[in-house]
């Protein structure tokens, strides 16, 4: 069993079909796609329901909102529509998790809750200075992490940039379209920044853009809102007091990995890796949003992920049941065909198999395409059609690839 944490099994147990880790954007969509589809889905969330979307003031590029929409407000639509579709929330904290195997199970302080198939959506966190005071302005209260969110709420003011990657220079210089002046503060000598040569010669260039040098952030300072930046010179000890409308942090992202190490494939930053349908490196557990290794962190990009993986559960689920009770046949002897339709040759097979079940009542006949999905077809270790394979006692007794003829399938199955 590959656990992270220890079960503690005398906890309430609980059944689900699908158990969706995290409430973000990208979480509650999951739980509408599985919901509508009357799964059994609970989604658990730590603190917010919304994840760190609630804490954007505006969202002026998501879909459908013209006028644009507060993050909260967009957030509690998504929550209203996964509960209207049946889906159960828990405020909690997951502690442990077991995720190999027909069955998982997520453990929180009160409860393990038990799947058929686990969507992780845990998200992340930025990195944060340290500096004084820095609480006290998170999110709407003036220290912001996402430019594209909130640039436009900082038209014709005066914003700073801490840090100087790729992220922040070119966040930077986003910001310019609206601010009228964008601050940079960097830790590095005059000239040298840690991102490519390309944004680093844009930015320098840039009438808008002011750069700091050998500065770091010592505190934050405001009254409800910040309003000024306190930076320190690291080679003189030098405090600069730096009056801003916004300070926007780029020094990095924390994703909320943390019980998935070493049970899930990651990438080095922490990252959980997937395919394009949100598959981890463990059937029935995908992961989606931020949490996962993408090009691009936004509500719009987390609403794709969350419809992937519902459809993925749900597909995954259907699968397993035929695959336990049809292809398996649960021990009794059952002969699959895995074809596809758009093969010819695939096509020109099925009525072999159809004869054969005629003639045999005694076996179940399974024909599987491959071209709809190729989730039973992996199941049983078949790349690709055709294929026919003699399975008995829950095992694949034979194989038989290539050309099949009436013979040979008389031949496996004995």
């Amino acid at each position: 069993m590959i656990l992270k944490g220890k079960i503690t099994m005398e906890k309430k147990i609980e059944q689900y079909d699908v158990v969706i880790i995290g409430g973000g954007a990208a979480s509650l969509t999951a739980g509408i796609y599985c919901g509508r589809a009357k799964l059994k889905t609970l989604i658990i969330e730590k603190t917010l329901v919304g994840g760190l979307a609630t804490y954007t003031n505006k969202i002026e590029n998501y879909p459908g909102f013209p006028d644009g929409a507060t993050g909260l407000g967009l957030m509690d639509l998504f929550h209203k529509q996964a509960k209207k579709f049946g889906v159960d929330f828990k405020l909690t904290d997951v502690k442990a998790v077991s995720l190999e195997g027909d069955i998982k199970k997520v453990e929180t302080f009160r409860n393990v809750y038990e799947a058929k198939a686990v969507i992780i959506g845990s998200g992340g966190k930025p990195r944060l200075t340290g500096a004084k005071n820095e609480e006290l302005y998170l999110y709407d209260k003036g220290i912001s992490f996402c430019a594209t969110c909130d640039a436009a709420a900082n038209s014709g003011k005066t914003v700073m940039v801490i840090g100087s990657g790729d992220a922040a220079i070119e966040e930077g210089i986003f910001l310019t379209k609206f601010a009228d002046k964008v601050i940079v503060s960097v830790m590095h000598d005059n000239g040298k920044m840690d991102c490519n040569e390309i944004a680093k010669a844009q930015a320098l260039s840039n009438p808008k853009m002011e750069f700091l040098w050998n500065t770091v952030v010592d505190g934050f300072e405001g009254d409800e809102r910040l309003n000024t930046v306190v930076l320190k010179n690291v080679k003189t000890g030098e405090s600069l007091p730096v009056q801003v409308d916004s300070c926007f942090l780029f020094i990095g992202y924390l994703p909320n990995t943390e019980l998935f190490q070493g049970v899930l494939t990651t990438n080095r930053g922490g990252y959980l890796i997937t395919n394009e349908r949100m598959e981890t490196n463990l059937p029935g557990v995908y992961a989606i949003g931020d949490v996962r290794d993408k090009f691009l962190k936004q509500v719009a990009t987390a609403v794709g992920d969350g419809a992937v993986a519902g459809y993925g559960a749900e597909r995954y689920l259907s699968e397993s049941d035929i695959f336990k009770k049809q292809v398996m046949n649960e021990g009794n002897p059952s002969l699959v065909y895995i074809y596809n339709a758009v093969d010819t040759y695939s096509r020109e097979l099925l009525p072999l198999f159809k004869d054969f079940e005629q003639s045999h009542s005694d076996v179940r006949v399974s024909c599987i395409d491959i071209y709809k999905s190729d989730g039973i077809a992996k199941r049983l270790g078949v790349g690709q059609g055709p294929c026919a394979l003699w399975i008995k006692d829950n095992q694949i007794q034979e194989k038989l690839e290539g050309k099949i003829t009436p013979v040979e399938i008389n031949r496996i199955c004995r």
